[in-house]
């Protein structure tokens, strides 16, 4: 696994685990296949994972986890990574690294949802939890957890690059009236409560079908609550949808941020990774379609 001006493999974390983990250097360790893009990650023994950031943007987030994801220890419904050890820069490896619990499933990605009315009553509940959470100290959002809770109006200027580059794609009018709106409704700063930040399949945990976790926490910050609420696109649709909506219980103003937050997701995102991640590039492609298919709000 590689990124730009990294190589990470086998080699490496085993060193990296030997001279700064020694209780856990006997442990096998082997790679996962991911198709996220900003970490690389591999199975150490049976019960932890050791995660490396593999891109400059995403440096400081497995540090951001392991200091703020313990004030979260106990209180929130679904599983969420446990942070066990956090590893330092060495041998030629440039940034601060992670070792933490295994949490068993696959990802939505892998092992697509398939209880999803119950499962999305369990996400609405999971960031409910979330937002009551303490937020005294916590990061706000901004440039470290990129962007993701910021008043809209500061991503205005990006999103309307993005869509001048999707006009093959979208129908760039009506992209440009949903966001237009979400503006509206983003007009005074929303309240700052903890937001997990980059809720889509690739990030959610399954067991059987069944929501049973939720995954990487490096956009994670205080900020507009709304952001959390993309998934009601980037992840479910139809009835599951319906019954997020229901159960997350949020007002209008909210979800019309909402779908705003979902279409500055995946505008940006279809044109960085139209070439470099088929995968992500896909989940943008669904979730722009989920977004334009009706013009008003949930």
């Amino acid at each position: 696994m590689s990124g730009p001006g990294v190589s990470i493999d086998v080699a490496l974390v085993s060193r990296l685990i030997a001279g700064q983990f020694p209780e856990w250097a006997d442990l096998r360790l082997r790679p996962i296949a991911s198709s996220g893009a900003d970490n690389a990650l591999f199975r150490l023994g049976e019960e932890l994972v050791v995660r490396l950031p593999r891109v400059d943007w995403a440096a400081g987030m497995v540090a951001k986890e392991q200091r703020w994801l313990p004030r979260f220890s106990g209180r929130l419904p679904l599983d969420h990574p446990e942070p066990m050890g956090l590893g330092e820069p060495a041998l030629g490896y440039p940034w601060t690294w992670g070792v933490y619990q295994w949490l068993k499933g696959r990802d939505a990605l892998a092992d697509p949802v398939t209880n999803d009315t119950a499962s999305a009553r369990s996400l609405a509940g999971f960031l409910a939890r979330l937002r009551s959470v303490d937020t005294l100290g916590g990061p706000a959002a901004g440039e470290a957890n990129n962007y993701r809770g910021v008043p809209l109006r500061q991503l205005d200027l990006r999103v309307r690059e993005a869509l001048v580059q999707l006009e093959a794609d979208i129908d760039t009018a009506v992209a440009t009236r949903i966001w237009n709106d979400a503006l509206e409704a983003g007009a005074g700063d929303p309240p700052g409560l903890w937001v997990h930040g980059d809720l889509h399949p690739g990030n959610l945990l399954v067991r059987n079908g069944t929501l049973a976790g939720v995954l990487d926490f490096g956009s994670l910050g205080v900020g507009d609550p709304a952001v959390d609420l993309m998934a009601a696109w980037t992840v479910f649709g139809g009835g599951a949808r319906e019954a997020f909506v229901e159960a997350a219980d949020m007002e209008q103003q909210a979800w019309r941020r909402a779908r705003g937050w979902a279409l500055y997701g995946a505008a940006i995102a279809l044109p960085y990774y139209r070439e470099r991640n088929p995968v992500l590039a896909a989940i943008s492609r669904r979730t722009l379609g989920e977004v334009l298919e009706g013009s008003g709000t949930v």
